[in-house]
C-alpha cells in the first residue's frame, strides 16, 4: 500500500511472468470511494489494509470502469464487509451485475455526470470498454485533479508506488486504435479527455503519471 497522491491509497500486484501491474485506489475522503476492487483474490488480499485506513468508517462508494475481473471481481467480498456500499459503474455493467445476482445497490452514470460528495466531485467520461465497444466510463475527481484511466494509460513494469512525468496532451494522444478499435469512438474519447486538465494520472495497470 502506497499513499501515492494526497489522500489516495494504492493497492498493487505485480504479475512477474508477464511483467505486468494491477493496481486499486482508496479515496480517504469524508466519504471514502474505492476504484476498482480487483480480483476475488486481490480484494481478500487487500480488505484488512482497507479496514485499516477507515480505522472505523464505512465504505461509501466502489466505482469500476467496465465489467473484468480485475475491476469488480472482488464485489461480493466487499458487500459482505461493507453491506451498505454503492457501486456506481456504467448503465452496461449494472444490468450485467444484476443478471449475474449481485443485489447491492448500483447507481450508473455516464458522459457529463457529476458526483459530488464529502471530500470528493467526480465527473463522469465515457469510456468504450464494454463487450462490443458498448461504453463504461472513466473518472475524474475535480477538487484533487486526479484521473483514474482504468486501461486508457498502460504500461508494462514493476511500477508499484511508482510514477513518472509526461504531459496529459501526450498521453491522451497516445490512446490508439489498438485500444478503441473504432475510430470514430476513439475521436470522440480523445476529444472528451482533452477537455480535462489533471495534475495526476492514477493509471489502472502500471505507471501512474504526474501531468506537467
Amino acid at each position: 500500500m502506497t499513499e501515492i497522491s494526497k489522500d489516495l491509497y494504492q493497492f498493487s500486484m505485480h504479475i512477474i511472468p508477464i511483467n505486468f501491474t494491477l493496481h486499486q485506489y482508496l479515496l480517504l475522503s469524508e466519504e471514502p470511494v474505492l476504484i476498482s476492487t480487483g480480483t476475488v483474490q486481490q480484494t481478500k488480499q487487500i480488505l484488512p489494509e482497507i479496514k485499516k485506513l477507515l480505522n472505523g468508517k464505512e465504505l461509501k462508494y466502489i466505482f469500476f470502469s467496465h465489467l473484468e475481473s480485475d475491476e469488480c471481481g472482488g464485489l461480493s467480498v466487499l458487500k459482505k464487509e461493507y453491506p451498505d456500499v454503492i457501486t456506481v459503474c456504467s448503465e452496461l455493467s449494472a444490468r450485467e451485475l444484476s443478471g449475474f445476482g449481485y443485489t447491492g445497490e448500483v447507481q450508473t452514470k455516464r458522459q457529463g455526470d457529476i458526483l459530488t460528495g464529502h471530500g470528493f466531485s467526480f465527473k463522469f467520461i465515457d469510456y468504450p470498454s464494454e463487450i462490443h465497444l458498448q461504453n463504461g466510463i472513466v473518472f475524474y475527481e475535480e477538487t484533487r485533479k486526479i484521473f483514474f484511466s482504468s486501461d486508457l494509460m498502460l504500461r508494462f513494469g514493476d511500477a508499484i508506488g511508482e510514477t513518472i512525468d509526461n504531459s496529459w496532451k501526450e498521453e491522451v494522444e497516445a490512446i490508439d486504435i489498438e485500444r478503441i478499435p473504432n475510430e470514430n469512438k476513439l475521436a470522440n474519447l480523445k476529444d472528451n479527455l482533452q477537455e480535462l486538465e489533471p495534475q495526476f494520472i492514477a493509471v489502472g495497470h502500471g505507471f501512474c503519471v504526474n501531468c506537467k
